[in-house]
């Protein structure tokens, strides 16, 4: 196991309990600071925050909490950075109509595009070379 520290620990166990539960829905879901912009501009909308943590609010209709990922210290140029929230916040709380707005913003993670290719359909077939073994240190 790696030795880790502040926001990956609670990470990890966020992921345990997420096992645990066999609730993916509690993962979080990272996401370009950009995306606030949009309710900056919408009447009536409210945008808090503190050092840490921010609310986007619709009075009357909508609002969630996100977390500001460290690096976007308050007095910051906007677009720096990234929000996060559980993807059931996403899905609970945010209008549906709101999504492809979010989905525009979604922060990648490192990943294989041939891997993801075939886990989104069941008849994907990836060939991207002959098998070798795993040595370590060949990633």
């Amino acid at each position: 196991m790696t030795a880790a520290s502040g926001a990956a620990v609670l990470q990890q166990t966020l992921l345990r309990r997420a096992l645990a539960a066999r609730d993916p829905g509690r993962l979080h879901l990272s996401f370009d600071v950009a995306v606030i912009e949009r309710y900056r501009a919408l009447p009536g909308a409210q945008l808090l925050r503190t050092r840490t943590v921010g609310r986007i609010a619709v009075p009357g209709k909508w609002s969630v909490d996100v977390g500001i990922a460290e690096g976007i210290a308050e007095g910051t140029a906007d677009g720096e950075g990234q929000v996060h929230l559980p993807f059931t916040d996403l899905v609970d709380r945010v209008p549906e109509d709101e999504w492809p707005h979010w989905v525009a913003h979604l922060v990648e993670a490192p990943a294989s595009r041939a891997f993801l290719q075939m886990r989104m359909s069941a008849a994907a077939c990836i060939d991207d070379g002959d098998t070798v073994p795993w040595e370590r240190g060949a990633d």
